[in-house]
């Protein structure tokens, strides 16, 4: 008995993990994708941020709903998972965009 109410709470908890790792995949994939347009149209980085977020703002927010919702499940405060959600966001924002800093400098 003690294993099917194992099992049953597993099975419970992996769509939550599925949608932050699907999620999260998903946003970086967007935010990947942006990098060659960028550097086509030589934009500034500034814009180049802009730019990116706009175009994976719904990739982010589907992410970032994702991380909260996992994070109360686990007994997250709402500040703390809003604070996590924020964290990891940046994360990849910050990532790709020191990529792009990289690609886009004179060699």
């Amino acid at each position: 008995m003690f294993l099917i109410m194992s099992l049953v709470t597993m099975l419970a908890a992996a769509p939550s993990a599925d949608a932050v790792g699907l999620g999260r995949k998903a946003f970086s994939q967007c935010l990947s994708a942006q990098i060659k347009p960028g550097l086509d149209k030589q934009l500034p980085v500034g814009e180049f941020q802009s730019q990116m977020k706009k175009t994976c703002a719904d990739k982010e927010a589907t992410f970032r709903a994702a991380i909260l919702a996992a994070d109360k499940a686990d007994g997250m405060s709402e500040k703390a998972a809003q604070a996590d959600a924020d964290d990891q966001v940046a994360e990849y924002v910050d990532k790709i965009t020191a990529e792009y800093e990289d690609y886009s400098r004179p060699s």
